[in-house]
């Protein structure tokens, strides 16, 4: 990782793939990324970990599925929300969101257990800058 401060947004302006996270720093055994969403990710699950969003820019949803049943919570530019582990998740973004994540280093995209994942959602563990 870098030794110098890293420009969030000069990696964004880096690169324009959707669901593909980039990662800019670890902390401890976490990784922090960038991610692009527009349109909708896969349902799917993280059993051992919970997943941090912060939204620099744009809108995004998160469905969830939960013991209540399901529900959207909507999380605007500067806000967080984090869904926690074992629960079904779907982030979507009608007119697109720059994303910043934190998980575990080695956390999968699309989770433990996930819906089929359409071409476009890139399955990875985040891509290094």
């Amino acid at each position: 990782m870098s030794e110098n401060p890293i420009n969030l947004q000069s990696v964004l302006d880096g690169f324009d793939a959707v669901w593909s996270p980039r990662i800019v720093a670890a902390v401890n055994d976490y990784d922090i990324r960038l991610a692009r969403f527009a349109g909708e990710h896969v349902w799917h699950v993280h059993e051992d970990t919970d997943e941090f969003f912060l939204v620099l820019d744009g809108e995004i949803e998160i469905g969830l599925r939960e013991p209540a049943g399901e529900r959207v919570v909507t999380v605007t530019r500067g806000s967080i929300f984090v869904v926690p582990r074992g629960t079904f998740h779907k982030p979507s973004s009608k007119a697109g969101a720059a994303v910043l994540l934190v998980e575990p280093t080695g956390t999968l995209s699309v989770g433990d257990e996930h819906d089929e994942v359409p071409d476009y959602v890139d399955v990875t563990v985040g891509h290094r800058l």
